[in-house]
């Protein structure tokens, strides 16, 4: 056993966990991180094994909207970044600020118990344990594919967006992309340059912002003028049908909330795409039959490729869900990041909201690292955070209506949140 219980350890070396790594460092905290591959990034690093980025990802948000503030993209970087882009930004991150000899990697995380001390004790793959202060969970929420069942068995070629790296895979095949968000919504372009025929499986309603208004990235424009929510609700959605005109002519259902009540599809070509007859949009699935795919209107159509876009679930193998909080399968967390009686377990990066980018998460890190540092200088202002913690009933909401879904449990205001994360951060001073 490794003893280190004045250390702090990081699980990850995606965004999150780097943005941790970095406020640890800023104030002074003893920490060791561990990512299960070769080096930083997490998901943006397509060489990744477990990533679930393909050739053709950028970001939905600009980059200047999505960059730590203290350490902006280069010039020449696209307003819209590749996974290229952002895997160097990362690594150059890391390099920057001489993080990386504080992560061990190609270390995975086999489990993480809590001791009858309160130290947490983890345990590596390779069975190399260690005992720590505290941990940071920093692990992402985009990993582990969420496979819905469908009923009847499909005979052709199945697969996750996980799976999907290369458009070359669509190739003289009839191809069926179940689910419309963001992802799927950048593949079906993908696929309508390769293959014999696209159609797309929508459930519900989305609303559509273009990537660029009036030659800038759309989450740069406005902002000026601060107008109460369902004013602002008002006014966006007269103005997104000016630049994208109304989803349903185009075939989509009508949507089930209003905007900015779930992420919105940030695309400019989709809808390009299916006005030129490039893309069908389909109903949901009533069950699969060999080639065959019965959708809820009645209507079959066969199909030799489909792809699941249908999203991630949560994943902590390593923990006892006791110790998260669980609300069905979502941990109901202090400001998404502190679980209620839990001095020294943190997660961060649990965390969407538009706008909020990277520096949201970096946010999250400053403040657990001083809490941390409450803990061990000013125990009674812990204290006190502490008790806010327990009660667990701040409203992260900014009075909107998320749809009901678990992948929207830890959706927040952005205004709202980095608000309270202020009057949190500036009473641990």
């Amino acid at each position: 056993m490794n003893n280190l219980t004045d250390t702090y350890a990081i699980i990850g070396a995606g965004p999150s966990g780097l943005a941790m790594a970095r406020n640890f460092q800023k104030f002074n905290i003893p920490f060791m991180g561990f990512e299960r591959h070769s080096s930083v990034g997490g998901l943006w690093d397509i060489n990744n094994p477990h990533s679930t980025v393909y050739k053709s990802a950028h970001l939905i948000s600009s980059k200047k909207m999505t960059e730590f503030s203290e350490f902006p993209m280069d010039e020449d970087v696209a307003d819209f970044p590749s996974h290229y882009d952002l895997c160097k930004y990362f690594n150059d991150f890391a390099d920057h600020f001489k993080l990386r000899e504080n992560y061990k990697f190609n270390c995975e995380v086999k489990s993480l118990n809590k001791n009858e001390d309160g130290f947490w004790e983890l345990t590596l793959n390779n069975d190399e344990k260690y005992l720590f202060r505290g941990v940071v969970i920093a692990n992402g929420n985009l990993s582990e594919p969420n496979k819905p069942d469908f009923p009847g068995n499909f005979t052709g070629e199945l697969i996750h967006s996980k799976e999907y790296k290369d458009p070359e895979v669509f190739k003289g095949k009839r191809v069926l992309i179940i689910g419309a968000g963001n992802s799927g919504c950048d593949i079906v372009v993908d696929a309508v340059h390769y293959a014999d025929s696209v159609d797309m499986s929508v459930r519900r309603g989305y609303h559509f912002v273009p990537k660029y208004i009036l030659g800038k990235p759309a989450d740069t424009v406005g902002g000026m003028i601060k107008l109460p929510m369902k004013v602002k609700q008002f006014v966006d959605k007269k103005l997104l049908k000016l630049f994208t005109g109304d989803p349903e002519r185009f075939g989509f259902p009508k949507a089930d909330h209003d905007i900015y009540e779930s992420h919105p599809v940030v695309n400019s070509l989709i809808l390009h795409h299916i006005g030129h007859g490039d893309i069908r949009i389909q109903k949901g699935i009533e069950k699969f039959e060999g080639k065959n795919v019965h959708f809820k209107d009645g209507s079959i159509k066969e199909y030799d490729m489909i792809l699941l876009a249908t999203g991630y679930k949560l994943h902590y193998p390593f923990i006892d869900s006791k110790h998260l909080n669980l609300r069905g399968v979502t941990p109901d967390l202090f400001l998404n990041i502190f679980p209620p009686k839990e001095d020294n377990l943190f997660l961060i990066g649990l965390l969407e909201a538009l706008g909020i980018g990277w520096e949201g998460r970096y946010k999250q890190g400053e403040l657990i690292a001083q809490v941390v540092k409450s803990q061990l200088t000013q125990p009674e202002k812990f204290n006190e955070f502490a008790s806010s913690r327990d009660e667990n009933n701040e409203d992260l909401t900014g009075g909107l209506n998320y749809i009901k879904l678990d992948r929207m449990a830890y959706y927040v205001n952005k205004d709202v949140y980095l608000s309270k994360m202020k009057k949190y951060s500036e009473a641990l001073i």
